[in-house]
């Protein structure tokens, strides 16, 4: 019996047993098993037996286990009637033809999960309604840039099926930001201050201006050309944007334009000194890219209100804007600087090492770009915060991988049995339950009949002299053949899963980091999919195959 028909058995099982309050009905969950899977009515007798073993083994449980276990399966079939739920996103406001939008990351590695979120959902869009994405690299904080990140990124967007239309770099537009800012200084919407930045700061928050910002605008302008010639050092001097010094909201006082960097840019060396600040160069920028609409987190809220003066001042539209909530992300390393501090003290093997969160490591495990497009879609671009959920990921993870992802049994820490009392034993197992079309997985042992089991699955023969090797046959201490009965998991015998002599070994890396090495059938080197299910352990991608040895990489349950 293939482990997926055993895994659809207890999940129906589950199901009914929580509908009625803790006890399942063998019957009707026969009738499930045969209405929906019609391949197996041929086979009805022999899985009578093992649907009323697992009903057995669910009805024990408890309802507050059998809950927390269909959950875990698949917390979908919690609910009796599933209603048929829209996802889409919805329309943006104020489209006028086409749209122009854009995906702004800092280079200091490549992307991470939460960075797809703004990249899906600006590819949705422009998908829509036509028009443009614009890949802007800000690129002005020349302390935190990975020179690499400004070739993984794109690659990491194409894995996401993400479609830039246009691509422009921060760092090569800095002459633009210079001439804006001494426009808004000629303006009178700017100042140069040599005040110390914490006075400054402490002004500020109680709304007074500081000696700097009502000097006239001759003198400013003297200041400014001091500022960009190299007159003052860093730290010295800023230039400011004004706003309302009374702004009930502190975060949206005076705010940063420009400052000294004594630190040479990947890109441009050390040709520049004066550095714009996100807010003067993204409104900058938005304007002259002519972006229609800005998505972003609502942390940038206040970020919004900042570049809306510089909008207000030269008298430019504005985009509209949308802030959705925030999400947190558990379980996984996300930070650039940590994970390049990792990969050079050797304790991660890349970007793509699978303990960190990175579009790369996603790939690696075998998760789809499809089922990261779809959680965000879902997620929606609403305000509330949210917590990202794993689980919901690998769900739709596993809806895309589960019909190519043929079976493979996969032992680990092998023990080795010869069976006796028989002289060739010969078995089956379909390659995919629901593809028939795809062939067996067949066996034939001849003498000295050699099987390997797990060390958890050897201990549990020895305690209980009997046990069903999976689509085999049945052995009972020390290793005799007693049949292929199906119907010895009625009396309680467990089935496990087992390798011949042919077996190769295996190793498959965990999202822990660790590896768990055993033998795998052989019939895996010659699989031809990405994806496989070691049944009984979870869906894993082949990562290389080199004589009889195969390196799998876990993705989930």
């Amino acid at each position: 019996m293939s482990d997926s028909v055993e895994e659809t058995i207890r999940k129906f099982a589950l199901q009914n047993a929580v509908f009625y309050k803790g006890t399942a009905n063998p019957k009707a969950v026969v009738g499930k098993i045969l209405g929906g899977c019609p391949e197996l009515r041929p086979r009805a007798a022999e899985i009578t037996p093992l649907i009323e073993q697992i009903v057995q083994e669910v009805n024990a449980m408890g309802l507050e286990a059998q809950t927390k276990a269909l959950a875990e399966i698949d917390s979908g079939m919690l609910v009796k009637e599933k209603k048929e739920r829209r996802n889409d996103l919805p329309d943006l406001d104020s489209v006028d033809g086409g749209v122009t939008m854009r995906i702004a990351p800092g280079p200091s590695g490549p992307l991470h999960i939460g960075h797809t979120r703004v990249s899906i959902l600006n590819d949705e869009y422009v998908k829509r309604y036509g028009g443009d994405l614009v890949l802007r690299f800000e690129d002005t904080n020349p302390e935190k840039i990975d020179p690499d990140a400004y070739d993984m990124i794109p690659e990491d967007l194409d894995w996401l099926g993400v479609k830039c239309t246009k691509r422009f770099i921060q760092s090569e537009r800095f002459e633009l930001y210079y001439g804006y800012t001494r426009k808004l200084l000629e303006m009178g919407h700017a100042y140069v201050c040599t005040c110390d930045a914490d006075h400054w700061r402490e002004l500020k928050e109680k709304k007074q201006a500081c000696p700097c910002r009502d000097l006239p605008i001759e003198e400013q302008l003297e200041r400014y050309d001091r500022f960009m010639s190299g007159g003052y050092a860093e730290g010295e001097a800023i230039v400011v944007v004004k706003t309302d010094i009374a702004h009930p909201n502190p975060a949206v006082r005076d705010f940063v334009a420009l400052r000294l960097v004594d630190h040479p840019h990947p890109l441009t060396g050390s040709k520049y000194v004066a550095y714009p600040m996100m807010n003067l160069s993204v409104a900058i920028d938005d304007h002259e890219m002519g972006m229609t609409h800005v998505m972003r987190g609502k942390d940038h809220l206040n970020n919004t209100f900042r570049q809306e003066y510089i909008f207000d001042y030269f008298g430019w539209k504005k985009p509209v804007y949308y802030h959705y909530g925030l999400v947190n992300i558990p379980d996984t390393v996300l930070k650039t600087s940590l994970i390049k501090q990792s990969i050079k003290a050797g304790e991660y093997s890349g970007w793509d090492d699978v303990r960190t969160g990175t579009v790369r490591a996603m790939e690696r495990r075998g998760i789809r770009p499809e089922a990261i497009r779809k959680y965000w879609v879902e997620s929606g671009i609403k305000s509330v915060d949210i917590q990202f959920s794993w689980d919901n990921l690998f769900g739709m993870n596993r809806d895309i991988i589960d019909p190519e992802s043929n079976r493979f049994f996969f032992v680990r820490n092998p023990v080795r049995y010869d069976i006796g009392g028989i002289d060739v034993i010969e078995g089956a197992a379909p390659k995919h339950p629901d593809h028939p079309e795809r062939g067996m997985r067949e066996y034939r042992l001849e003498a000295p009949r050699t099987v390997y089991l797990s060390d958890t699955d050897s201990a549990l023969f020895e305690e209980a002299g009997k046990i069903r090797l999976k689509d085999l046959c049945n052995i009972e201490k020390p290793a005799n053949y007693i049949g292929n009965d199906v119907a010895l998991l009625k009396t309680g015998v467990r089935a496990v899963q087992w390798v011949g002599a042919d077996a190769v070994d295996a190793e498959l890396l965990m999202p822990d980091g660790t590896v768990e090495k055993g033998l795998v059938e052989k019939a895996l080197l010659s699989e031809g999919n990405e994806m496989v299910q070691l049944e009984r352990t979870g869906f894993a991608r082949i990562e290389s195959k080199s004589g009889n040895r195969v390196s799998l990489v876990y993705a989930h349950k």
